[in-house]
């Protein structure tokens, strides 16, 4: 398997080496003789988490995504990569929000472990009414409906990935992930369950630094901020921070990375002048995208590849990432790189009820703007800070 050039992050050492090492006799005891449900499991997380199931011999392990692609490809890379198993290794092509879903777990629905890592990732899909409104329906109801249904079948324990993006939330995207926490917590009371909120994962599908490879397979511009900074996981370790979550978090624990020396924030600018530099690129700084687009039909020819690094300017982005707040009841002792918060118990059902009518008022009527939605975020997250400047991701190159 290709390994993760851990430089392109600012980093020379895996990040949880240390915790995986410590705990993989028990990992490896408890996947062996486990059943699981991966939701989700086609995306960069879903992958990653999939294969760290995978190779240590689930007795059950079902993955099921809306991307019938993508879930040919994770077949494709797990017969590569690891072979076979004497497990129950399956894959289904399914809508989670769909009847056809709802028969197919109805039909066996025998799972120890039910692990969401079905999302809407993008801040960018807060731009319009419509696509945030899937939002809410994938983040929130679909975590809600498949939790139910874990509960309803027996499961042991159900894994749901947060972000860090739901700390603090100035947008939708993370705001939508900390309401799916607020539900949680009401199921927690009939079954165990544990989240991970942790930082971006590095060349993951659709992100900025995944673009960057499309950028120069064809031939145009890169283009990054250079004031917003992020913490990067490689996906190998978004699925094992998830993994461990699932299997040794207790209830109503959220999992997430320590911000040590091993973990810098880092600007996408500053990655970006990374990559090229190791694809054997020195980066020309660009005014504007018309000269950036209009140097692309000579520089690379001369070693050089045009960039154009701006400030932010789009709605809902948050300068620097975090993963708890100072009011949060924290575990820093119990692993050497992670951290655990211990989330409260305490739920309001009245509120939850609110919220969940709501929506469904507002889809029947089939009518609503995005002022309602936010509105309705406020009312659920009081401290939310939205950032609203009228211009998306989508506006820009």
């Amino acid at each position: 398997m290709q390994e993760f050039d851990l430089s392109l992050i600012g980093r020379n050492a895996p990040l949880l080496a240390d915790d995986i090492a410590a705990e993989s006799e028990t990992l490896n005891r408890l996947v062996s003789s486990g059943r699981f449900l991966v939701l989700g499991g086609a995306g960069t997380i879903g992958q990653a988490v999939t294969k760290e199931i995978f190779k240590r011999h689930p007795i059950k392990l079902h993955v099921v995504d809306i991307s019938e692609n993508n879930l040919a490809e994770l077949v494709r890379d797990i017969r590569s990569s690891f072979g076979y198993i004497e497990g129950d290794f399956k894959t289904y092509a399914l809508d989670i929000g769909s009847v056809e879903y709802d028969a197919f777990f109805e039909s066996d629905g025998k799972y120890d472990y039910v692990l969401n890592l079905s999302a809407l990732k993008h801040v960018r899909s807060e731009k319009d009414p419509y696509t945030l409104m899937r939002m809410i329906e994938v983040n929130v109801f679909n975590t809600d409906k498949t939790v139910k249904q874990a509960i309803a079948a027996g499961a042991k324990k159900y894994f749901c990935v947060s972000t860090d993006k739901a700390t603090n939330p100035v947008n939708m995207m993370g705001a939508s992930k900390r309401i799916m926490e607020m539900f949680l917590m009401r199921r927690s009371h009939q079954i165990d369950i544990s989240t991970a909120r942790f930082a971006n994962v590095a060349f993951s599908d659709g992100s900025l630094l995944h673009s960057f490879n499309q950028r120069l397979s064809k031939q145009q511009p890169i283009v990054a901020p250079n004031d917003v900074k992020r913490y990067f996981v490689t996906p190998k370790e978004s699925g094992e921070l998830c993994l461990m979550s699932c299997l040794l978090g207790h209830n109503r624990n959220i999992f997430f990375p320590k911000q040590t020396a091993n973990l810098p924030l880092l600007s996408f600018a500053d990655i970006a002048l990374m990559y090229l530099s190791q694809k054997g690129y020195s980066p020309f700084l660009c005014d504007s995208e018309q000269q950036a687009r209009a140097l692309t039909t000579t520089l690379p020819e001369q070693g050089q590849w045009p960039c154009l690094f701006t400030q932010s300017d789009t709605s809902g982005e948050k300068e620097i990432e975090e993963f708890f707040t100072e009011n949060d009841e924290l575990d820093m002792q119990r692993f050497v790189q992670l951290g655990v918060i211990h989330h409260p118990d305490a739920f309001d059902e009245h509120q939850l009820n609110f919220f969940e009518n709501e929506i469904i008022r507002l889809k029947q009527e089939k009518r609503w703007n995005k002022a309602q939605l936010v509105n309705l975020f406020n009312q659920m997250i009081p401290e939310f800070a939205h950032i609203e400047t009228g211009k998306s991701l989508d506006g820009k190159m």
